[in-house]
């Protein structure tokens, strides 16, 4: 019944995304003192949260190849996270859009240079975005030889991202490294799954069962076929949006 109730809410929030002008694939959780975080599927990379009467923004962008978001139909964000400088990650236009006054603009040091203004975490930085909000910055790079200029290691961020007790890890552009072993009681995981710049669904399916999340979103996957990864990993809950 849990999961038929959980399936109905990610339908609901197929039609529709609380009003917004675009409908995107919506799933609902809920934290350890019975708050509700909603995760909207935008596209690729790009997620966007609420919790709790707040706005968290992953890697916006707002147009990839023939997929658009339309930001400007958004509140203004109260947290923006940013894993690294890639287009598909960082546009500036876009962060300038959802920002205010009151938006903690997290990024790697790269993009805080790039865009001139932001807070930098480099990899094992820890910071309290508010009472019931933390973030980590953990290691994403590549690990393949002849792909270890797209991704070096210590250039980018992962995150760990903790709402009041929900720990979601979002990986950024990473293979399965060695550091995922650190990685503990996940909640919800975002893994990326395209060669040659991530991991392929073989690459995916090992860190899944390094990080063991309850819930994993394959994400950043492009063209890459992920319909034969829920079935490899049984007992993790594989959840399948629309991240192209």
């Amino acid at each position: 019944m849990k999961k038929m109730i959980t399936c109905i809410l990610a339908t609901i929030g197929l039609f529709s995304a609380c009003g917004q002008k675009a409908n995107y694939e919506t799933d609902v959780f809920t934290t350890k003192s019975g708050k509700t975080v909603k995760i909207y599927a935008l596209m690729h990379s790009s997620i966007r949260i609420e919790y709790d009467g707040r706005e968290i923004e992953i890697d916006p962008c707002a147009k990839l190849q023939n997929r658009t978001v339309d930001y400007s139909a958004f509140p203004k964000a109260d947290i923006i996270l940013v894993t690294h400088e890639h287009f598909d990650h960082y546009n500036e236009a876009t962060l300038r859009l959802l920002s205010a006054a009151k938006t903690q603009l997290v990024m790697n040091q790269r993009c805080v240079k790039m865009y001139g203004s932001g807070t930098a975490m480099a990899n094992g930085d820890k910071l309290q975005l508010a009472d019931d909000i933390t973030v980590e910055a953990v290691p994403a790079y590549n690990t393949t030889q002849g792909h270890l200029q797209f991704h070096p290691k210590g250039r980018d961020n992962g995150y760990i991202l903790t709402i009041d007790g929900l720990r979601i890890y979002i990986a950024g552009d990473t293979e399965d490294i060695p550091e995922m072993e650190n990685i503990k009681d996940i909640d919800i995981a975002f893994l990326p799954c395209n060669q040659p710049y991530t991991m392929t669904p073989e690459q995916l399916v090992r860190a899944a069962k390094i990080v063991k999340p309850k819930v994993l979103f394959p994400y950043h996957y492009g063209q890459t076929d992920v319909s034969g990864i829920p079935a490899q990993l049984q007992g993790i809950d594989v959840r399948i949006r629309h991240y192209e």
